[in-house]
């Protein structure tokens, strides 16, 4: 079935529609991974985007029902310059086609994804539409003026706390649309872990009196969660706490720092971070569209960006607080970063 991708600044590309067959706006945005495709679809962080895979063939390794990061896709459409219909892989369970079909996520495939990318690299990312059959431009421009994006975290953050056990330092987690692979990282140093929704306040936080507040991962604006900027607010000087991504940005914020969105975002597997204090630079996954633009009072600089100089990582510098913009749970390098998960629980210890 032939279809259209339309760019909210007027560019049009044709290619062929898969999965579900209908309709879906979203933000274009795109990524540079090589693989993992999977875990970029179930990535909590991507609700509300149409994502772009620059490499060129997608799918050649199947699916399979261990490897998500979540218990459903998260993106709002795929976009691939050529889709694999006859992966071959000992552990695939599925055919992308058909997961997309199950999950009801629109594909589009034979586009040029190389034009494309660079379109979204020199104008920023922008508003899409997969569409499935002719639009007058009257409805192409109400569809743009009606998608909005900022209750993203309160579609994907648990709707209830609950538990996981552990013997080790009990981490009170603020899920804003966790990664399973974070959790799986505090598990494996037998954490156990309170997982709370991104609309808890402080006082139930206290209540089940943790060693550690995370902050997690999570999609769009940081600005747009005020409310949870004010109860990180409340909880600071209370107990330690760290962030993963979204969950930096608002320790940022509620620090008195400040945020700015970036022009096509940083996504992809292999983004060069220089660690300040060892002199050492990681390959590391991310996934964001904003960046922390100013450092709150008496924060200081622990890592940057090799590619944009952007602030990657920041520490306090008389409580114990932390938090990375980048993702180490991910093993892009694969493992040399993964130590940032025993560094933020160092400061209970």
């Amino acid at each position: 079935m032939r279809g259209k991708l339309i760019l909210e600044n007027g560019i049009i590309f044709e290619g062929n529609i898969f999965g579900y067959l209908e309709e879906s706006v979203g933000e274009v945005v795109f990524n540079t991974g090589m693989t993992g495709y999977q875990e970029i679809l179930t990535d909590p962080s991507y609700y509300g985007q149409i994502v772009t895979m620059t490499y060129p063939l997608i799918g050649n390794y199947g699916i399979n029902l261990e490897d998500v990061e979540s218990r459903s896709p998260k993106v709002k459409g795929f976009i691939v310059r050529e889709k694999c219909d006859n992966p071959n892989n000992f552990r695939c369970e599925m055919e992308l086609e058909g997961y997309f079909k199950q999950n009801k996520i629109i594909g589009i495939e034979g586009i040029d994804t190389r034009a494309l990318t660079k379109i979204l690299r020199n104008n920023g990312t922008m508003k899409g539409i997969i569409a499935t059959k002719e639009l007058s431009e009257s409805q192409i421009k109400q569809k743009f003026k009606n998608f909005n994006n900022s209750d993203a975290v309160m579609r994907v953050t648990t709707e209830e706390p609950y538990t996981v056990e552990g013997e080790g330092i009990h981490v009170a987690v603020m899920d804003f649309g966790i990664k399973e692979n974070i959790l799986r990282s505090f598990k494996e140093r037998n954490c156990k872990l309170t997982i709370f929704p991104a609309s808890a306040k402080s006082e139930e936080i206290l209540k089940v009196n943790p060693d550690l507040i995370f902050l997690s991962n999570g999609p769009g604006d940081p600005e747009d969660l005020q409310e949870v900027i004010k109860t990180l607010d409340e909880l600071v000087e209370k107990k330690p706490i760290v962030g993963i991504c979204l969950g930096h940005q608002l320790l940022a914020l509620a620090l008195g720092g400040k945020t700015e969105k970036l022009k096509f975002g940083h996504r992809g597997c292999n983004h060069p971070v220089k660690d300040i204090e060892k002199n050492k630079v990681y390959i590391t996954s991310q996934n964001h569209g904003y960046y922390v633009s100013a450092l709150p009072k008496d924060m200081e600089v622990t890592h940057i960006s090799v590619n944009d100089g952007t602030i990657e990582g920041m520490r306090h510098k008389k409580l114990p607080i932390f938090s990375v913009q980048f993702h180490p749970e991910a093993c892009p390098g694969p493992k040399d970063i993964n130590g940032i998960f025993d560094e933020f629980l160092s400061l209970v210890l």
